[in-house]
């Protein structure tokens, strides 16, 4: 018994003294991300004449891209004070931001789903296995990327892809639709 003690003790003092394994974050300022965010809320505002709505649709995704989405809510993040926000269903949205590859299972969801909601309405891909199966794209499971059962008004790549390039999708997806409708 003391053995296993007098190992476990070195172990632990060794864990303590290394290096993490860990890569350190890159650094975001705090100024070029409240800016990002309040673009997209003055875009959200001049397009829809409110602050943006976002339902948030698993269609079978390995939940990388859910981790990057639900950072957005955090304290660094925190989309609510520029008041866009997550809502727990699609008739009170105006985005579907959906993740993963379209299973067999969840293509009649995500259907039901993208019918559910209201005009204007805008889905985005999230993640490299949205755009077109990703990694499991030749699975037996697997219906295809997220434009093969809904149509698809921004891809966003990336596994996953980090919350500023989320943030960044959806101000160009508000722009673009901004000059949509000017032409």
């Amino acid at each position: 018994m003391t053995c296993r003690f007098i190992i476990m003790r070195k172990i632990l003092f060794e864990g303590l003294l290394r290096h993490r394994f860990t890569e350190r974050p890159a650094p975001v300022g705090a100024a070029p991300l409240a800016e990002l965010a309040a673009n997209v809320d003055r875009a959200a505002r001049r397009r829809l004449g409110r602050s943006l709505s976002i339902r948030q649709v698993d269609a079978g995704s390995c939940n990388g891209c859910e981790l990057e989405i639900h950072a957005l809510n955090n304290v660094f993040y925190d989309l609510e004070r520029f008041g866009l926000r997550f809502v727990a269903s699609p008739r009170h949205a105006d985005v579907l931001l959906v993740t993963g590859p379209v299973t067999k299972n969840m293509r009649e969801a995500l259907e039901q789903t993208y019918n559910a909601t209201p005009n204007p309405k805008w889905v985005i891909a999230v993640g490299d296995c949205a755009v077109d199966g990703g990694l499991f794209a030749d699975s037996y499971a697997v219906s295809g990327g997220v434009s093969a059962t809904v149509p698809v008004d921004l891809h966003i790549r990336g596994c996953p892809p980090s919350p500023v390039q989320l943030l960044e999708g959806l101000l160009a997806l508000l722009q673009s639709e901004e000059t949509k409708n000017r032409a």
